[in-house]
């Protein structure tokens, strides 16, 4: 199980904004700033910016996650990071 994304934190206190203690906030408020701070934005062409838009939606992840999925994919394809071993009780789909 991860742990909660930043925003999903503040979502959740901002739904039960009358139960968060002062300093739950402050941090949360704290971690927000400094991931706003430090976000680099990576700009595309129109088309692009729609295709990943799209291939987001299906896949029910947000755009900046398509673009890591998509890095990552493109890495292991080119050898550029190792590719995941399945171990021996893994599930496969039965394809090769």
């Amino acid at each position: 199980m991860t742990a909660p994304d930043t925003a999903t934190l503040l979502e959740n206190a901002a739904d039960r904004i009358a139960d968060i203690s002062r300093p739950d906030l402050q941090i949360m408020l704290r971690r927000a700033a400094l991931r706003l701070r430090n976000a680099a934005g990576v700009s595309m062409d129109n088309d692009v910016e729609e295709a990943l838009r799209d291939l987001a939606g299906e896949f029910g992840m947000t755009r900046n996650d398509m673009i890591r999925f998509i890095v990552r994919e493109w890495m292991e394809k080119n050898t550029y990071l190792p590719v995941h071993m399945l171990d021996e009780n893994d599930d496969v789909d039965g394809t090769a």
